[in-house]
């Protein structure tokens, strides 16, 4: 913490001397990197738009940023609904600095190179192409980390996009290529950055995953098409002893609000459990919110469960109205923890459930309170197919659900 605000009022000092300097960006494609090591890095690509806004591009998704600010030779890129911001010094065409996540301590040195429109180069054609699903096993070798995942990849010449599904979510829109028989794919959406590398064959891969540069593991693979993951609705439930789901949190105008309300009473109730620093979340958030709003129904609310790793009740709140700001979330959110987003401090939080396995999680509750179905984790828009069948079967459920006495 003491580096991090010794880099903040650094960059802060600097940038008071220098504001009134003339200093320009090059507008149009940057290529922007996160070293995690010597010898690697993990990029994304960038457009700065002559509003000075940036979009990130990760596959099919974009990522607006509207909060850049420049002082003099000194600039500050933030997300909107992130709390990781990118602090440095620029030239027409270079940016240079670090990528700082405050309440977890972590400070990632970046570079940011305009007229660089490739996220890796691709001067060897592929040997293989990927095409196709994968069945997934991450840390195979250590017990107490192993989990299973799908992988999902569609490949055009060197060209590959695609992601990694798991039994707790997807690991977003992932982008990269396939060099000779070396695959190399990463994505950066405002808060989470992830870096995949593998010796593949046409039926295998052995490689490892980079999340930022405080996590590795190897990871194995084999070509399957007929492989699939366990169900979401099978591996949270509510313990035997337990009868209904019981909390009581604050919302952001400081009211506790627990689901004996009047607002919950005989109605559907969505149950969200979330961060506001989980992008999983965001993407299951923002389609909660839309469907909320086109509903319109007298007989269905939702509620979201936030645990959030910042430091304080202060700024976890401030984190929650952030979001709800950035896309007007319509239903309340609620603190349910702060300090951490340990799952096994959600579990304590939440004692009638067998675990939080995932942010986000999802409980159904019909209109005597009855919890009728759980789903973890959230297949979002970087899944495809698994997406679209995600809602339509959610939408059907939720109507079955309200139409029920």
């Amino acid at each position: 913490m003491k580096y991090i605000f010794v880099i903040c009022i650094a960059i802060l000092s600097f940038s008071c001397e220098n504001k009134n300097a003339s200093n320009t960006l090059e507008l149009g494609f940057w290529r922007a990197s996160l070293t995690i090591d010597a010898s690697h890095e993990i990029p994304f690509t960038v457009t700065l738009h002559a509003d000075t806004t940036m979009t990130f591009y990760n596959a099919e998704e974009r990522v607006e940023i509207s909060d850049i600010r420049l002082f003099g030779d000194s600039i500050y890129i933030e997300h909107p609904v992130f709390e990781g911001v990118f602090k440095g010094v620029f030239t027409e065409k270079l940016i240079t600095g670090s990528f700082i996540k405050p309440s977890l301590d972590r400070i990632v040195p970046f570079t940011m190179v305009h007229g660089e429109e490739s996220r890796f180069s691709s001067n060897t054609a592929p040997n293989t192409n990927i095409t196709g699903s994968w069945e997934a096993v991450f840390s195979p070798e250590t017990e107490a980390d192993r989990y299973i995942a799908k992988g999902v990849f569609e490949q055009t010449g060197a060209k590959v996009l695609g992601t990694f599904r798991t039994t707790t979510g997807d690991y977003r829109y992932l982008e990269g290529v396939l060099v000779g028989d070396t695959l190399k794919l990463s994505t950066f959406d405002g808060a989470h950055a992830f870096l995949f590398e593998a010796f593949v064959t046409d039926s295998t891969m052995v490689g490892s995953f980079y999340s930022g540069d405080h996590w590795k593991e190897p990871f194995v693979a084999s070509l399957n098409n007929t492989y699939e993951l366990p169900s979401a609705e099978s591996l949270t439930y509510i313990k035997e002893g337990y009868d209904v789901l019981d909390f009581n949190f604050k919302d952001t105008n400081g009211t506790m609000v627990s689901l004996s309300d009047d607002r919950f009473k005989d109605k559907v109730v969505l149950v969200q459990i979330m961060g506001t620093w989980c992008p999983n979340c965001l993407d299951e958030t923002k389609y909660f919110s839309q469907f909320y709003r086109n509903l319109n129904s007298n007989d269905f609310e939702i509620v979201s469960l936030a645990f959030e790793y910042a430091k304080t009740e202060a700024s976890a709140m401030k984190a929650i109205n952030r979001l709800k700001k950035a896309i007007d979330v319509p239903y309340p959110i609620l603190l349910a923890q702060y300090g951490t987003s340990s799952k096994q401090k959600a579990n304590e939080k939440l004692p009638m459930l067998n675990h939080v396995l995932s942010y986000p999680t999802t409980l159904f509750l019909d209109k005597k309170g009855v919890v009728r179905k759980i789903h973890t984790g959230f297949n979002g828009p970087a899944t495809g197919a698994e997406y679209t069948n995600f809602v339509k079967e959610f939408e059907a459920y939720v109507h079955s659900l309200l139409e029920e006495e």
